[in-house]
């Protein structure tokens, strides 16, 4: 074996990095924004729906927007991430006043997004909303 270039080990871990740190940097880096900071064409600028659509003591889930509003009592909107902090399942149903996840079967309270039924340990991240001309919009 030589002591110039490089080793085969040397070569393989090289390319086992670029291979997991390219898509790393690809995701970091992409060219839209979704802080709402931009053009306004990021998901923190977009009108969800009516509040008429959110039925109280309920939710719905925006798969899209990853978020799920809840109205636990009439008017008393709640917006949290629909992210499960367990594993990151997204949240599947809001169901018998709990945003639910079936990847592992953690409830949280359609009220704050606290725990009700673990494995999950941490509550979802409360979301921003606003209520303009009757339609629910991410601030």
């Amino acid at each position: 074996m030589s002591t110039e270039g490089l080793s085969r080990r040397q070569a393989l871990a090289g390319a086992a990095t670029v291979g997991i740190g390219l898509p790393l940097l690809a995701a970091c880096g992409s060219g839209s924004s979704s802080n709402g900071s931009g053009s306004g064409s990021g998901p923190a600028s977009r009108s969800l729906g009516p509040v008429s659509e959110i039925p109280v003591g309920g939710g719905t889930i925006f798969a899209d927007q990853q978020v799920v509003v809840t109205q636990p009592a009439k008017g008393d909107l709640k917006c949290f991430s629909a992210i499960c902090t367990h594993m990151g399942c997204p949240v599947s149903n809001v169901d018998g006043g709990t945003i639910n996840c079936l990847c592992h079967g953690s409830k949280f309270s359609i009220e704050d997004g606290s725990v009700v039924n673990g494995p999950a340990t941490k509550p979802l991240g409360e979301v921003a909303v606003s209520v303009k001309g009757g339609r629910i919009k991410l601030t």
